[in-house]
C-alpha cells in the first residue's frame, strides 16, 4: 500500500480558554474588596469605561423571594430590565436595593464662645439630647481626672502625652525616655506622673503589660499580697493550667489557689474597651437576607459591594469618527470590546452569586428558622445540581463571599458541612450541628463531667452514629479540655 497525502474534514469539540473567559472566571472568585481594586485599575486603563455613582430610579431591586415551602423552584427572572438610556450600555449591573431618600443638612449650632449662645431656634443635627446621650471617650474621661487630680501645669502636660500613648485597650505603648527627652524633663518626673495616672479610673489603665494591668486592679482592691504577686509573675503557668506548679510557686493549697484564680478571672485585661463604643464591621456582606411577609425569605445583593460601571458609547462614537490610522482603530475597537465584556461579566457574576445564595438559603431553611443544630449536610454538588451549574462555579462563587442573615454574617462556605450517618438509618446529620450538640452537652454537664464515651452514648441515643475518636477530634477543635482536666478544674471552682 503506497503512502500519499490527502485532505480530510473532521469535527471536534474543545474548550478554549479565551482571555475574556479567563477574566470572567477571575471576577467570579474575587471578594468585594478585590473586585473594587480590579475595577479601579480597569477604569484607569480603559477610557471607554466610566463610573456610575448616581442611583437609577428605573432599576428595580434585585430580590429573590423564597417561599416557606422549600420545594418551590428557583425564580430566575427577577433581575433588572434593560436600561432606559440607549447609548449607556451598562447591562444592568446597577442593583439598587434601597430607594433614594431626601437628605438635607440640618442647621448647625452656633459657637457659644463667640456668639454667646445659639443664633437660631431650629433643631439641628446635633441636638441637646444627642449631646447628653453621647458616649464618653476614654481621652475625655482621663483628661477630666487629670484636671481634678494634678495641679501642676507641667505634670498635666506630661499626663496628656501619656494619654496620647494609650492604645485602644488602655495599655501604654512607647518609651518613657522619649517623653522625657521631648519635654526636656527628668525621667523620674515622667515616672512619677505615670504612677499617679495609673490610679485613675478605669483601674488598670496606663499599664505596660498584662501583669501590670492585673496588678493595678488587684492593688485597688487591696488584694495584691505576695501569693497573688507570685501568680502574676507566673501567668504562663496559669495559661497552661499547671495547677501543681502554681501551688508550688505561690505557696498555697488547692482551695486558696481556686479562690485566687476566681479573683484573676474577675479582672478586666482590657480596661479601656468600655469607652469609645465603635461597632467594628469585620467584613462587608455580598448578600443580604431578611424575612418576607409570607413567612419565607428575601435574598438580595448588597448594592454597596457591586461596582457601578458602564460603557460610554457617546464618547466612543465621537472618537471613532475622527480616528484615521489602523492602529488607533484597532486599539479603540479592542477597548470597546473589553469594556462591553467587563460589564457583561459583572452582570453575570452578580446573577450567579444571587442564584447560589438563594439555593443555599432554601437548602438550609431549617438552620435559619431553628438554629445550628438543624444545619443540613451539604456539598457543592447539591447546589450545582439544583441550579444547573458546575461544581467549580459554585466553589468560586462561595469563595470569600459573605451573607448577612438574621443569625449573623456567615461565609457562604460555612453552609457546606460533612455528613455524619444516622444510627437509625434516617437522614444524615451535619458535622457542624453535631459539634454544636457536643458543646451544648459539655456546657450543661455541671458537676457530672461527661466522658467522650458517655457523649457517644448520648448522641447514639439521639440517632447520631459517631465514633469516640470523632468526638475527641471535635472537642479538641473547639478548645475544650478532656473530661479529666474539666473534672480537676471544677473541683477548684474554675
Amino acid at each position: 500500500m503506497a503512502l500519499a497525502p490527502r485532505l480530510d474534514l473532521r469535527q471536534t469539540q474543545s474548550l478554549v480558554m479565551t482571555p475574556q473567559l479567563q477574566q470572567a472566571i477571575k471576577l467570579l472568585q474575587l471578594s468585594n474588596m478585590e473586585l473594587t481594586t480590579f475595577i479601579e485599575q480597569e477604569l484607569e486603563h480603559n477610557p471607554l469605561l466610566e463610573r456610575e455613582d448616581t442611583d437609577r430610579d428605573d432599576a428595580p431591586p434585585v430580590l429573590e423571594p423564597i417561599a416557606a415551602a422549600a420545594e418551590e423552584p428557583l425564580l430566575d427572572g427577577m433581575v433588572p430590565g434593560e436600561a432606559a438610556e440607549a447609548l449607556d450600555v451598562d447591562y444592568d449591573n446597577l442593583y439598587n436595593n434601597d430607594s433614594v431618600g431626601d437628605s438635607g443638612d440640618g442647621e448647625a449650632f452656633a459657637q457659644w464662645s463667640r456668639g454667646g449662645g445659639r443664633l437660631d431656634f431650629d433643631d439641628g443635627e446635633s441636638s441637646l439630647e444627642q449631646t447628653l446621650t453621647s458616649s464618653l471617650s476614654l481621652r475625655d474621661h482621663l483628661v477630666g481626672q487629670i484636671n481634678m487630680d494634678i495641679a501642676d501645669p507641667a505634670d498635666r502636660l506630661i499626663g496628656l502625652h501619656l494619654i496620647a500613648m494609650l492604645d485602644e485597650s488602655g495599655y501604654l505603648i512607647g518609651d518613657l525616655a522619649e517623653v522625657a527627652e521631648r519635654l526636656s524633663c527628668p525621667l523620674e518626673r515622667v515616672e512619677a506622673v505615670l504612677a499617679r495616672v495609673q490610679r485613675f479610673d478605669p483601674a488598670g489603665v496606663f499599664a505596660r503589660s498584662l501583669k501590670e494591668c492585673l496588678a493595678l486592679q488587684l492593688a485597688e482592691k487591696d488584694r495584691l499580697d505576695p501569693a497573688m504577686a507570685a501568680m502574676l509573675d507566673n501567668l504562663p503557668l496559669l495559661a497552661r493550667r499547671d495547677l501543681a506548679g502554681l501551688m508550688k510557686v505561690c505557696g498555697v493549697d488547692a482551695e486558696d489557689l481556686g479562690e485566687m484564680i476566681v479573683e484573676i478571672k474577675a479582672l478586666d485585661p482590657k480596661p479601656a474597651l468600655k469607652f469609645d463604643h465603635v461597632v467594628v464591621q469585620g467584613v462587608i456582606p455580598d448578600v443580604l437576607m431578611r424575612r418576607a411577609q409570607d413567612g419565607g425569605w428575601l435574598v438580595e445583593l448588597n448594592s454597596d459591594t457591586l461596582p457601578r460601571v458602564l460603557v460610554n458609547t457617546r464618547y466612543y462614537a465621537r472618537v471613532a469618527g475622527s480616528v484615521k490610522s489602523r492602529d488607533d482603530k484597532s486599539y479603540l475597537s479592542e477597548r470597546f470590546q473589553s469594556a462591553n465584556w467587563l460589564v457583561k461579566s459583572l452582570h453575570q457574576r452578580a446573577t450567579t452569586i444571587l442564584k447560589v445564595a438563594t439555593e443555599l438559603v432554601r437548602q438550609q431553611d431549617a438552620f435559619f428558622r431553628l438554629g445550628v443544630q438543624h444545619l443540613r449536610p451539604l456539598v457543592l454538588r447539591d447546589i450545582a445540581t439544583a441550579i444547573g451549574m458546575h461544581e467549580s462555579t459554585v466553589s468560586r462563587v462561595t469563595s470569600n463571599k459573605y451573607m448577612a442573615t438574621p443569625r449573623g454574617i456567615y461565609e457562604l462556605k460555612y453552609f457546606f458541612t460533612q455528613a455524619i450517618g444516622s444510627a437509625d438509618g434516617g437522614d444524615a446529620h451535619s458535622a457542624e450541628s453535631v459539634r454544636h450538640r457536643i458543646k451544648s452537652l459539655i456546657d450543661a454537664e455541671g458537676r457530672d463531667v461527661l466522658s467522650d464515651d458517655r457523649i457517644v452514648d448520648i448522641l447514639k441515643g439521639e440517632g447520631i452514629d459517631i465514633a469516640r475518636r470523632t468526638v475527641a477530634k471535635y472537642r479538641e477543635a473547639m478548645n475544650i479540655s478532656s473530661s479529666v482536666q474539666r473534672r480537676r478544674e471544677k473541683s477548684l471552682g474554675m
